[in-house]
C-alpha cells in the first residue's frame, strides 16, 4: 500500500467497472485506482486519465507485472474469470473478481488452490453479500419475526436482444443463469443459512443466441423451498419474498437498488398488514464491498464472501442446468 491506500489495478474497461465499481473505489477512503489495463492501449489510457490513475497498460500481463499494484478487480467476460483470477493470484495480487467466478463448480477448486498457495485474498464480487438489507432479512428470519420459514420466491428479469452483448454469447459465458440466476440463490443461502437439496427446473434456450434465456427452478431446502425464475428476454423485474407461518418479508429492489426501485425490507404479519418497513436508501453495496475487500487484505476477513460459498452457489446453478435437460 502507498500512504495507507490500497492500490488497485483494473483489468478491462467493462461497463460494470466503469459505472459501478470504479466510482466507489474513487470514493473510498481506503483505496486508489493505480492502473487500468485493456487489450486496447488507447482505451486503457483514456480510462486511466478519467480516474487519474498513475498507469495504463495495453495488456493484462503488464498490469500484473506492476509491483506497485496491491490487488486487482476483474470484470472481464465470465469465460475468462477463472484464468485471470488464478494468474493474478500467482502474481501475488489480491483479487476481487466479478461473478460468476466460474461456469462450473469443479473449476473453483483450482482458484481456491491458487488463493491458498499464494496467501492472497481472492473473492467473488457478490455485492449483495455486503448490503445491510440482507443482514436485516437474515436477522428477521432467525429471530422468528415470520415464524417458521416455509417458502421463498424470487424473480430477476430484463430484456436484452443485442447479439453482440456478452450475456447473449455462450462462448463468453452468457446466459440467464450465470448472469442473474446466482442472485436468488445466494440471497436465499445468506438469509436462511440453509443447504440446498433436490432441484427441479425448466431451462429454455434461445434458437438465435444459444444461451439460456429463461429458467425456472424449485429447490428443496430443509423445511422450506425456494422457487424462482430468471429471464433475459422478459420485462425488467426483480423481487424476493420469504413466507413463514406467522408472516412474510418482501424485499424490494433486492439486487440492484436504485435501478429497480428503493431498497426496502417490508415485514408483513399473518393478516398481510405492514408491521414494519426498513429502508436503506443511503446504503452503497459496491462501496461496502470494496471496503470489506481492502479490510480483508489487511487481515480482517470476517466480512468477506468466501470462495467456498461461491462453490456452493455454483453447485446449485450446475444442478439447475442438469435438471433442465440437455442444451439443444
Amino acid at each position: 500500500m502507498s500512504d495507507g491506500l490500497f492500490r488497485w489495478g483494473i483489468m478491462s474497461t467493462a461497463k460494470i467497472g466503469r459505472e459501478q465499481v470504479l466510482p466507489v473505489i474513487a470514493e473510498s477512503e481506503s483505496s486508489v485506482i493505480h492502473a487500468i489495463a485493456s487489450r486496447n492501449a488507447e482505451r486503457a489510457q483514456k480510462e486511466a486519465m478519467r480516474w487519474s490513475a498513475a498507469r495504463s497498460f495495453g495488456s493484462y500481463e503488464a498490469l500484473l507485472a506492476d509491483p506497485n499494484i496491491d490487488g486487482v478487480y476483474i470484470p472481464l467476460p465470465t469465460s475468462q474469470h477463472a484464468e485471470w483470477a488464478i494468474k493474478a493470484a500467482n502474481a501475488g495480487k489480491h483479487v476481487l473478481c466479478e461473478k460468476p467466478i466460474t461456469l462450473q463448480a469443479d473449476d473453483i477448486d483450482a482458484i481456491i488452490a491458487a488463493r491458498d498457495a499464494n496467501d492472497v485474498v481472492l473473492t467473488e464480487a457478490f455485492m449483495v453479500w455486503y448490503h445491510p438489507q440482507w443482514h436485516k432479512v437474515r436477522d428477521l428470519i432467525s429471530s422468528g419475526a415470520i415464524g417458521t420459514l416455509r417458502h421463498v420466491t424470487g424473480a430477476f428479469s430484463y430484456h436484452n436482444m443485442d447479439s453482440t452483448n456478452m450475456r447473449n454469447r455462450p462462448e463468453l459465458g452468457g446466459g440467464a443463469l450465470p448472469d442473474i440466476g446466482v442472485y436468488p440463490v445466494i440471497t436465499t443461502l445468506m438469509a436462511t443459512g440453509g443447504t440446498a437439496g433436490d432441484v427441479r427446473s425448466q431451462v429454455v434456450y434461445s434458437p438465435d443466441f444459444g444461451t439460456d434465456i429463461y429458467a425456472k427452478a424449485d429447490i428443496a431446502f430443509d423445511g422450506f423451498n425456494l422457487t424462482f425464475h430468471v429471464a433475459t428476454q422478459m420485462a425488467q423485474h426483480q423481487s424476493m419474498r420469504f413466507f413463514g407461518d406467522q408472516g412474510w418479508i418482501d424485499v424490494t429492489a433486492p439486487f440492484n437498488a436504485g435501478l429497480y426501485g428503493m431498497s426496502e425490507v417490508i415485514l408483513h404479519n399473518q393478516n398481510n398488514q405492514h408491521e414494519q418497513v426498513f429502508r436503506f436508501s443511503g446504503s452503497k453495496q459496491y462501496l461496502t464491498e470494496v471496503d470489506a475487500f481492502v479490510a480483508a487484505c489487511s487481515g480482517d476477513r470476517s466480512a468477506l464472501f468466501p470462495l467456498e460459498k461461491s462453490r456452493e452457489v455454483q453447485q446449485i446453478i450446475d444442478a439447475i442446468y442438469a435438471a433442465g435437460g440437455p442444451r439443444p
